[in-house]
């Protein structure tokens, strides 16, 4: 535990220097006071936590403080801390298996949100599972992003089912749930084509795919997750609300949040649609996919040690 935990707060290191820079060490011993709460609340709106939330977080910690005029910085944190677990409480996504495998998850997301590299890190956590599975190069509209998920089939040993680029995306679903059924596995990664959320006819070969899945599985896929940048704050909201209007997104992942101060924006977008949160990118390594833990987050955020 105290592992993942590590991984949560350096992944979350930004995050917390930026509030803790505008705050003045506001989570650190001393008393805190108007000005402080101010620099919180600009240190909060700035990491992308958003209107309300911000407000929750102020709301109470004001209140203490008028309750106890020598309210400290780390008692302040643990109310930010509480606050944030009552707003995600019951965001932790489960990962259930189909009842006739293989288990299909379609990832789903924009160009440079880290999507082909999430496919082969989610394939590769669920194989150091016990789980078998296969992955499907979908992702056939970009340049090189067939040899990318090829590369790092390479490097995981993982099966990847590809065409050459260009190729009908759906076609090589079609093929990959072929492949796995007929190898018995529990899984299948489909690495859709990154897209503007925004371009209607990209976003039709996602139902394409879509619909070509069904004629094998009338269930499939099972699981659509949204694989989102952190970095992009805000913007990751809008993402998410067109995505789930067209696909009803049963999932969430948040990439690259070992490089950014904007780490609140995944509390936007679950407040806003409830989306279950499934894993957190922390890191390159593919062990730096990470489960994602309101308890890890909360305290990361706050700079709280374990």
């Amino acid at each position: 535990m105290f592992g993942l935990f590590k991984k949560f707060k350096d992944g979350f290191a930004k995050t917390v220097s930026a509030i803790a820079a505008k705050t003045s060490g506001l989570f650190g011993g001393r008393k805190i006071d108007a000005s402080s709460l101010d620099e919180l609340e600009e240190a909060l709106i700035t990491a992308d936590f958003g209107v309300e939330t911000t407000e929750e977080i102020l709301s109470e910690i004001k209140a203490a403080y008028k309750n106890d005029a020598t309210l400290k910085g780390q008692q302040a944190a643990a109310i930010g801390a509480t606050v944030l677990k009552r707003v995600l409480a019951g965001c932790e996504g489960q990962l259930t298996p189909a009842a006739s495998p293989p288990t299909v998850i379609a990832m789903i997301g924009v160009n440079g949100s880290g999507k082909t590299t999430t496919s082969a890190k989610l394939a590769w956590r669920l194989k150091q599972d016990g789980k078998s599975v296969t992955l499907a190069a979908c992702d056939t509209f970009r340049a090189a992003a067939v040899e990318q998920l090829k590369t790092w089939g390479a490097r995981l040993d993982l099966e990847v089912i590809a065409s050459h680029t260009g190729a009908d995306s759906a076609a090589v679903a079609f093929d990959a749930w072929q492949a796995a059924k007929s190898r018995g596995r529990d899984y299948l990664i489909v690495d859709t084509a990154g897209r503007l959320h925004t371009k209607s006819n990209l976003m039709e070969e996602l139902a394409k795919i879509r619909r070509v899945l069904q004629k094998n599985d009338p269930m499939a896929p099972q699981h659509r997750w949204l694989v989102v940048d952190g970095s992009l704050g805000s913007n990751s909201i809008e993402q998410a609300k067109a995505f789930h209007q067209s696909f009803g997104l049963t999932g969430l992942v948040v990439t690259k949040l070992d490089g950014t101060s904007r780490g609140g924006a995944l509390v936007g977008i679950y407040r806003q649609l409830k989306i279950p949160i499934y894993f957190l990118g922390l890191g390159e390594q593919a062990e730096d996919l990470q489960p994602f833990s309101v308890e890890n987050y909360a305290k990361a955020v706050f700079g709280i040690d374990a």
